[in-house]
């Protein structure tokens, strides 16, 4: 079926109609703060200052003016979108949803005061709070590399500038030059995600420079959408992309800015670009708050709410919940489900069972896009996955183009559900 914006904007909205108009209970308003502006928290904070009807007190603590989704960035990277189109503001949470934007840096939590501590001095009072922070890097994961190389070694894993940098680098290459990725082990946001991005880089690479060669250095035994990447870079790029996995040493990997090398199990190779996407965690904030337990926050699979606090709620790429992928989807399906479960415990407002989904869109070629997705129900012990679809290989080529399409929709619709 192929969907246009209307009919995924109502897919997506679907959630809001159930929430109910709430009645507060006792005198003074309640507050809510939510701290991250992407697809969870920036969904979260709409839907509960839309269907509290100004009722709770919403505050959305974002330290950027302008959000540059992650998701889509690759086809900025790939020449097919600009990056005017991935920036999104927070005028309309603010003017017409009356969310308190704050836009500075949350950096600790006190759970006993429930207070939110904020970079510029101050602190913000919260009755429930919802973190949805998004990853960090985890120090040391490839030997050589920390952010203080991300100029050199751009990760282009967090939207903004750094995917700017990635585009630069990869449009300057040397004819017939190596791009290299360094990809990351499980789990991490959005999985299919470093393989669009080699289809995208080939796109690039095979106008501007096709006798340059990419190299895909992966810990990993396997990965999301495999079988459709490796037929559509045969088709399209054939001859150009080399992937060498765990079993020929990429576990044993690390990286030399300066020299712009990457040491591969001892067998050192020269490259022009490196893209190196390390290991992730749960955003440092999650960790400040004491509710993470290894490097993600652990939730109750019906609500979101922290397993270490029933006052504190974490959504998106941050939480550890099961079987859903770390995605701008999931995100935003889950923070429909934390906005019902804050309603329901600050307000009359009735609680609806929850119901989870999400699908990835990844491009393999302009107007060759496939797509993985699954819907999700919560268990006892996680949100787990009950019926699931994947694009097939072979598929004729107007049935990739209206899956594109369906992604183009999809995206329209979803940045409108976050920021209004």
């Amino acid at each position: 079926m192929r969907l246009n914006r209307r009919a995924v904007l109502g897919s997506l909205a679907a959630g809001a109609a159930v929430l109910g108009a709430p009645m507060v209970m006792g005198q003074a308003a309640p507050r809510v703060v939510v701290v991250g502006g992407g697809a969870g928290g920036a969904t979260a904070a709409r839907y509960i200052a839309r269907e509290s009807s100004g009722a709770v007190n919403v505050t959305l603590i974002e330290p950027t003016r302008r959000y540059y989704t992650c998701f889509f960035s690759n086809l900025y990277i790939g020449g097919l979108r600009d990056m005017e189109s991935l920036g999104h503001d927070y005028g309309t949470l603010a003017s017409e949803y009356g969310i308190n934007v704050v836009h500075d840096w949350a950096v600790g939590v006190d759970r006993d005061a429930r207070t939110v501590a904020l970079a510029g001095g101050g602190s913000v009072p919260y009755d429930k709070l919802v973190l949805s922070p998004g990853i960090d890097f985890k120090e040391g994961a490839v030997p050589g590399w920390d952010l203080s190389a991300q100029n050199a070694m751009p990760h282009a894993y967090k939207g903004g500038s750094q995917t700017e940098l990635l585009r630069a680098q990869v449009l300057a290459m040397r004819e017939g030059g190596t791009y290299a990725m360094v990809a990351p082990p499980n789990p991490y946001r959005c999985p299919p995600g470093p393989y669009e991005r080699i289809s995208m880089v080939a796109h690039v690479l095979s106008e501007v420079n096709p006798t340059a060669k990419i190299l895909i250095v992966d810990p990993k035994d396997g990965y999301s959408k495999q079988a459709l990447f490796e037929e559509g870079w045969q088709k399209h790029y054939g001859g150009m992309i080399e992937r060498i996995g765990p079993d020929f040493g990429a576990q044993n990997t690390s990286v030399d800015p300066a020299a712009m090398t990457i040491d591969i199990d001892g067998a050192v190779e020269s490259v022009d670009v490196c893209n190196v996407i390390p290991a992730q965690r749960a955003g440092k904030i999650a960790h400040d708050a004491g509710i993470t337990d290894g490097d993600w926050a652990p939730v109750n699979p019906a609500d979101m709410s922290s397993r270490a606090d029933p006052d504190i709620y974490v959504l998106g790429d941050a939480a550890q919940q099961g079987d859903m992928p770390k995605s701008g989807y999931s995100a935003n399906s889950q923070a429909k489900v934390c906005a019902n479960a804050v309603l329901g415990a600050l307000t009359d407002s009735r609680v609806f069972p929850a119901r989870y989904s999400n699908t990835c869109w990844s491009l393999i070629a302009p107007e060759d896009g496939v797509k993985v997705g699954a819907t999700y129900e919560p268990t006892e012990e996680k949100i787990a996955s009950t019926e699931s679809f994947i694009s097939q290989t072979g598929e004729e080529p107007e049935v990739r183009a209206a899956t594109y399409q369906e992604s183009i929709g999809w995206y329209a619709a979803i940045t409108a559900d976050m920021f209004g």
